[in-house]
């Protein structure tokens, strides 16, 4: 049985961590259609619902996409507009993986217009749906909200970035998803931390961060993207690492508990 569209604990705190990338679903009929590449589903931003179970533990509320961003990306605009434009980087509804590899067979048409419109109603919408429900109901009890995009990617793709990327990359749309105290408190977090870091880089936020962060209306957007060899293999079969994760945890909960103490400052 495949699983609902999205998953949402809900908390206390006025903090609700996003996991747009974290669906591991590619049902049958997709897989028919998808090359050998696509069933890895190598895309995945693996195991953060696990990685930020301590959110969870302390009152956030924690929204996770359970169907594979191959399907749609929740964190893209329905309209398929490019986030970062002159620039590689996957579609709506993606047709090649970060490295490039088809992901539809020679035999199999990728999605038309009619498709994509479908998608987006059946995978796309209930993962704002939710969103926007959840961001309200927290606003109804908090003044402010920080709204945490969680995400990880591998440190090197050549096809979408050169080099190697930072170990924790910030984004906050340049500083307008949050107030600065906010941004001030993330950066100061991973400045303390042994890891290497940046802000508003290549990675300054997706869809969602920029869309739902809106200082001016209480709610404030902080995207990380995380190089997921600092907590799991990044080869198949993707595993998760204790011993790595350990070593990571205390700054990934340090970066959230300080942005989250700079938020009630504002209350």
């Amino acid at each position: 049985m495949n699983p609902p569209i999205v998953t949402l604990t809900q908390g206390h705190l006025p903090l609700l961590i996003s996991i747009p990338h974290g669906g591991e679903c590619l049902p049958e009929p997709f897989l028919r259609r998808m090359t050998p590449a696509a069933h890895k589903i190598a895309d995945t931003d693996w195991h953060l619902a696990r990685l930020y179970g301590f959110a969870r533990a302390m009152g956030a509320s924690v929204l996770q996409a359970n169907y594979s961003r191959y399907i749609i990306d929740v964190n893209r605009p329905a309209d398929g507009a490019s986030l970062y434009p002159g620039t590689t980087t996957t579609g709506l509804c993606p047709t090649e993986s970060f490295v490039g590899e088809a992901l539809y067979r020679a035999d199999a048409a990728p999605p038309d217009e009619q498709e994509t419109a479908e998608r987006i109603a059946r995978y796309w919408q209930p993962y704002h749906d939710a969103l926007q429900q959840e961001l309200a109901r927290l606003r109804e009890k908090h003044a402010h909200v920080l709204l945490w995009e969680a995400h990880s990617i591998a440190n090197e793709l050549p096809r979408l970035f050169e080099g190697q990327l930072p170990d924790l990359n910030i984004g906050t749309f340049s500083g307008a998803a949050c107030a600065p105290a906010l941004r001030e408190a993330a950066v100061a977090a991973a400045s303390a931390s042994p890891f290497s870091w940046v802000i508003d880089a290549r990675f300054k936020g997706g869809y969602i961060t920029r869309n739902y962060g809106r200082p001016q209306s209480g709610v404030h957007a902080v995207q990380l993207e995380m190089s997921r060899h600092l907590y799991m293999e990044e080869g198949e079969p993707y595993a998760y690492r204790e011993d790595r994760a350990a070593a990571v945890l205390p700054t990934v909960e340090s970066m959230v508990r300080n942005t989250l103490r700079a938020l009630e400052g504002l209350q």
